[in-house]
């Protein structure tokens, strides 16, 4: 399956992403969705939450997270509990701001 890129730079490293978070990361980015208490913590950068609800796949992915959201996701989408709560609110970026 192709996933899309967020940014003018180079495409998405999806690789990145274990499999099975990809649905609950693409949601929340593209459409403003609450993903579940890992992704929430991400997102707000919540260094402690986002460890205490990690699995250990994510747990150790951890890095590899925050090295896709810094290089492929939206500024606005991440980085504090303010930006993750606007986010959710404004509904995402909408269809007509994912390139394929």
């Amino acid at each position: 399956m192709l996933h899309p890129s967020y940014t003018a730079g180079p495409p998405a490293d999806w690789s990145l992403i274990p499999d099975y978070m990809i649905g609950g990361l693409r949601r929340y980015i593209e459409q403003g969705i609450e993903p579940g208490h890992f992704l929430s913590a991400l997102f707000s950068n919540d260094l402690r939450q986002t460890f205490e609800q990690a699995d250990e796949v994510n747990s150790r992915a951890v890095g590899d997270y925050v090295m896709f959201l810094y290089n492929y996701a939206p500024a606005p989408c991440w980085g504090s509990r303010q930006k993750f709560e606007a986010w959710i609110a404004r509904g995402g970026l909408g269809t007509s701001d994912v390139a394929a």
